[in-house]
């Protein structure tokens, strides 16, 4: 038997149904399940609703199962349109293509409950964290960041670079961090603005995780419950696979976060954005895995630096 918790949980999925199903067949093996579950489905054939059908029965009355067609498609507007709905204290942001671990939701929730000033709190994604930089990323850091840190893990530097947390067995339970991403996140519902995304966040909606986690953590801590554990297995996408629309996409969105969420906007911070950019860049084209993505990429930067001059103009 779960216990169940005020938590609406709120998941944006598209034509994704086998690994949505494969993420709730892992949520029913946690001992703790959200009062609450919003579907916003954008997919373009009929295979969502069922399983969402089916999650229904298997959780009986005990969790309020709501499967609602998305008004437009879009990882942020999706996740709004979840939120406008949304009756608990707390709101559970999560992805359709996540494996739990056990005990992931109990230990995100006893994070969460933790300190009443915690606004939110993120699992650790076992496959995605914090490695060891090596020399030249440690110079790089350390010079978006101003001065050098023993860390820069769950960090937000310079032009709104943000950096995974990290997961080491002598660091607490519950880390400080500065941002978190929206793949299992949980957010007092008041701590977040209405609506939490903005509009600027479209489509695939790259940085909208750390625009939105900034906002928060003006007036609230933000923390990683290092020991709730979940496996990200991302899927292929069609919007994944345009590598220009998708570079183009993150150098004007963090752009937007560095001006507008964080406010730097001084030369110094457009030219630490260039250099990164370029960094990113060099680092692709060096490697024979990756280097094909090259040309394709530079192509999105020059994309999203016209977006940019063309709004400042």
């Amino acid at each position: 038997m779960s216990y169940i918790a005020s938590i609406s949980s709120v998941l944006a999925t598209q034509n994704r149904a086998e690994s949505l199903s494969t993420t709730l067949d892992s949520l029913l093996g946690q001992g703790l399940l959200p009062a609450e579950f919003i579907v916003v489905d954008a997919s373009t054939d009929n295979a969502t609703k069922p399983v969402i059908e089916r999650f229904a029965q298997r959780v009986g009355p005990s969790v309020t199962v709501r499967w609602l067609a998305a008004d437009v498609s879009g990882a942020a507007v999706q996740r709004n349109q979840g939120v406008s709905v949304a009756t608990q204290d707390v709101i559970w942001f999560l992805d359709d293509d996540i494996v739990f671990e056990p005990y992931c939701l109990e230990r995100l929730w006893r994070a969460l409950q933790s300190d009443p000033q915690i606004g939110g709190v993120n699992a650790m994604i076992k496959n995605q964290s914090y490695g060891t930089p090596g020399a030249v990323s440690r110079f790089m850091f350390r010079w978006m960041n101003g001065k050098s840190e023993p860390t820069y893990a769950g960090r937000v530097i310079g032009p709104a670079i943000n950096l995974l947390p990290e997961d080491r067995d002598d660091l607490p339970e519950v880390v400080p961090v500065e941002w978190l991403n929206t793949t299992c996140t949980m957010y007092r519902h008041e701590a977040l603005p209405n609506p939490p995304f903005l509009a600027q966040f479209k489509g695939y909606s790259l940085m909208e995780d750390v625009a939105l986690s900034l906002e928060v953590g003006k007036k609230w801590k933000l923390a990683n419950a290092r020991t709730a554990r979940i496996f990200h297995d991302s899927q292929p996408a069609d919007y994944k696979s345009n590598q220009r629309l998708l570079n183009c996409m993150q150098l004007t969105n963090r752009y937007f976060v560095m001006t507008q969420i964080i406010n730097q906007g001084t030369l110094s911070d457009h030219l630490k954005l260039l250099m990164w950019e370029l960094f990113q860049l060099a680092s692709v084209a060096v490697r024979s895995e990756t280097r094909g993505k090259a040309v394709a990429m530079l192509r999105g930067q020059l994309d999203g630096y016209a977006q940019i001059l063309g709004r400042r103009t």
